[in-house]
């Protein structure tokens, strides 16, 4: 259902069965990992105007990825890591 790169990939599937009868599939709840372990590939500097999916497609090649970026800075929302210009962004070495 979702791609090996997904950030979903690993989740479990389950379902709910409802009252009525109906039967709905869904992903269990992915929590995000600990970011400071994470092995760094390198520190990007925010710049006025950036973007997480630019930052992530110049150093990860995928714009698609920013999640994994947000994961190495423990960051729930993607933009809170580029609203301020001249913070440290960890890009962290993909795991697979």
């Amino acid at each position: 259902m979702f791609s090996q790169i997904s950030r979903y990939y690993n989740l479990e599937n389950a379902t709910l069965t409802t009252r009525d009868g109906r039967v709905i599939a869904y992903k269990r709840r992915r929590f995000c990992p600990p970011g400071d372990p994470m092995p760094l590939l390198v520190e990007v500097t925010a710049t006025q105007g950036d973007r997480l999916d630019l930052i992530t497609a110049r150093t990860l090649g995928d714009p698609e990825q920013f999640w994994r970026i947000c994961d190495a800075n423990n960051a729930m929302n993607p933009q809170d890591l580029t609203a301020e210009p001249g913070s440290a962004i960890r890009v962290a070495l993909p795991q697979f």
